[in-house]
């Protein structure tokens, strides 16, 4: 028995789900109702907690967020002039968070679908449905 999944848009979830899936060899097509350019040009949340970049390396999609990713290991408060260190990893025993755009996730993920021949399915009828 062969499974075949729908998911239903094409943002970070949607488009990491359908990556996961083909890596486990499950076949699956996602649904968007807006163009690829859209897609990869909206402008969201721009952190991402360890657990995200943990499971986006483990995934294989990683490379160009080692690259260009921020890593923060804490944050500076500033009280009257005086700086205090809050040392985030340290708290966390070494996790950080990586200011890396939304945006750049997605199209990292488009570029590992279209890799593998697979990409969404975008069309009038979807699109109608979906809205």
């Amino acid at each position: 028995m062969r499974t075949r999944v729908a998911i239903i848009g094409a943002g970070p979830a949607g488009l990491l789900l359908g990556h996961l899936l083909q890596r486990a060899g499950i076949d699956s097509v996602i649904l968007e109702d807006c163009t690829q350019a859209h897609v990869e040009a909206r402008i969201r949340a721009g952190v991402l907690e360890q657990g995200t970049v943990d499971l986006l390396e483990e995934a294989g999609v990683a490379a160009r967020l080692r690259q260009q990713g921020m890593v923060h290991h804490g944050i500076d408060l500033l009280f009257d002039g005086q700086r205090h260190r809050i040392d985030l990893s340290g708290l966390t025993g070494g996790r950080a968070i990586t200011v890396y755009g939304q945006h750049e996730v997605v199209r990292d993920l488009i570029a590992a679908r279209q890799a593998c021949g697979t990409f969404f399915v975008v069309d009038d009828i979807i699109a109608a449905s979906l809205r």
